[in-house]
């Protein structure tokens, strides 16, 4: 009985070390993520499947880590295996731990890999220990740095656009219009970045008489404060007409909290945009589900800053089915406007972001009320449009297409010592719009790949009492009614045992009278 314990034990382990050997070899993988963060996209396979020379990657990783971030180390293994097998030799890895050597560790700092302090647990002590977790990605004299992979986020954006950011010879050019008090490049920080993977960006400025670049395609014009003159707009008109792309991130509105007061801006480009077929309005989007501004409140003596919901920053969610808002999550915007179609059936309107089903506008001039108490009835209108795409005959060019976005200050991160950090989705957003318009919608997907947010829906009150009264009656009605079933359960169980003891009682009688029946007879005899 033993041996037969022993054998069976034994031949469980085999398997399971065997069935290990074989993932490990074959490095199979069921993935049962939502967006399938760890399936290759096919963007991810095009680029693998279209380098002409080997890419070799070099992965500065310590080993001695905690489990948490040790995973991260596997992860991005497992990754390299799978661009490997893809590539069909394109990509060679090699693993290197800086705290092997100071020679290993040293050549990771000149590679631009910077340590990282993780704290360590040892014999209930907490320590802090350097950590490399980064990787150079090279093709010939090219080299990509990718300083730092986060524990958890999504790998397979980095590499790629790592690997692709180094074979690719001639960067499209992105032009930024200047000129008319937009947005310059060094205030929209987190999105050159971004957009600098795959374009080359450039600040454009035209005059009367000096047009937009041949060699442009796509032309970017972000948050414009002063006039703009009607022969600047003609020469926006030659550009569409020649098949050009504009993205328009324009305010309809603007506001000010130290004065607590907005007002409708007009630069020229508003009416310029109606006559196309697409209008910013002069109206404040409000929404419910909105981000908060920190104002000043009197807590007895003294005045704190305090956060408060202000509807009039609303965070977007809703998105339409579309390549520009594919992942996006959550976009926060700042004094947003309505944006409507105003054209007709020659040119096709695409609506991209909308409001929550809890929103409004309210036209400028407007005061804003901070200590407002929202009810639902100021918010009885639903997925206002603030983005939409226009695409069709415009300017006599089936190929010309215009995003518009309405609010200016969503991509901007500011100028000064310390700007703002925004949102991914915001810089998403942007960089999105113009790999569409563009026509480089490959790495749309990876871009948003991983995404972690998930805002909380808003729900009308109805809804809300009723989730109220379910979470405090359920409880008290689950225990009730278990109670009530093990009375009526204990109740069968005790008629149960006095039916089989009467039953009992009653054959034991009647084994007794056949018994004594059967003893007169016999004395009888």
């Amino acid at each position: 009985m033993k041996a037969k314990v022993y054998t069976t034990t034994a031949l469980i382990i085999g398997i399971i070390i065997l069935l290990n050997l074989i993932a490990n070899e074959f490095h199979l993988r069921l993935d049962l993520t939502e967006d399938k963060q760890y399936t290759l996209s096919k963007a991810t396979k095009d680029i693998l499947n279209e380098l002409e020379e080997p890419v070799t990657i070099k992965a500065y990783f310590s080993k001695d880590l905690p489990p948490n971030v040790l995973k991260t180390r596997q992860d991005f293994q497992d990754i390299l295996i799978e661009y490997a097998n893809i590539s069909d030799g394109g990509i060679v890895f090699e693993f290197i731990n800086p705290n092997e050597k100071d020679s290993y560790e040293q050549e990771a700092v000149q590679n631009g890999i910077r340590p990282v302090l993780i704290n360590v647990r040892e014999k209930d002590q907490v320590q802090q220990r350097k950590a490399f977790l980064g990787a150079t990605v090279h093709l010939g004299e090219k080299k990509e740095v990718i300083p730092f992979v986060q524990p958890g986020a999504a790998m397979e954006y980095a590499l790629s656009s790592a690997i692709k950011k180094i074979s690719i010879e001639n960067k499209p050019l992105i032009g930024f219009l200047t000129g008319h008090g937009e947005a310059s490049l060094a205030e929209m920080t987190q999105a050159n970045e971004q957009l600098s993977v795959m374009y080359e960006t450039k600040a454009i400025s035209i005059t009367d008489s000096t047009g937009i670049p041949e060699d442009l395609k796509t032309l970017a014009i972000v948050r414009p404060t002063d006039s703009i003159p009607s022969a600047h707009l003609a020469q926006l008109d030659k550009f569409l007409a020649k098949g050009g792309r504009l993205l328009v991130a324009a305010n309809g509105v603007s506001g000010d909290l130290r004065t607590l007061y907005g007002t409708a801006n007009h630069t020229g480009l508003e009416a310029w945009l109606k006559k196309k077929g697409i209008e910013i309005a002069d109206n404040f989007v409000v929404d419910a589900q909105c981000g908060s501004v920190s104002v000043p409140q009197q807590l007895g003596f003294f005045t704190v800053q305090a956060d408060v919901s202000f509807p009039f920053v609303p965070i977007v969610s809703t998105f339409s089915d579309h390549a520009i808002t594919s992942g996006l999550e959550s976009v926060m915007l700042e004094f947003a406007s309505e944006v409507r179609f105003t054209g007709d059936s020659t040119t096709r309107y695409t609506p991209l972001a909308f409001s929550s089903a809890l929103s409004n506008t309210l036209n400028a001039p407007q005061y804003f009320d901070i200590n407002k108490e929202w009810k639902e009835e100021d918010l009885a209108r639903k997925n206002i449009t603030v983005a939409a795409a226009l695409e069709g005959n415009i300017e006599g060019n089936a190929e010309a297409k215009i995003v518009v976005i309405g609010d200016g200050d969503f991509p901007v991160n500011g100028a000064g010592r310390q700007p703002r950090r925004l949102q991914p989705d915001n810089v998403n957003l942007l960089s999105n719009a113009i790999d569409w318009l563009s026509d480089d919608t490959g790495l749309i997907a990876l871009r948003t790949k991983g995404a972690v947010s998930r805002p909380i829906h808003e729900l009308d009150e109805t809804t809300k009492l009723i989730l109220k009264y379910t979470n405090f009656l359920m409880p008290l009605v689950l225990v009730v009614g278990y109670g009530l079933y093990r009375a009526q359960r204990n109740r069968m169980i005790r008629l149960k045992r006095m039916s089989e003891a009467y039953e009992t009682s009653s054959v034991t009688y009647n084994f007794n009278s056949v018994a004594n029946t059967q003893n007169t007879v016999l004395s009888e005899k």
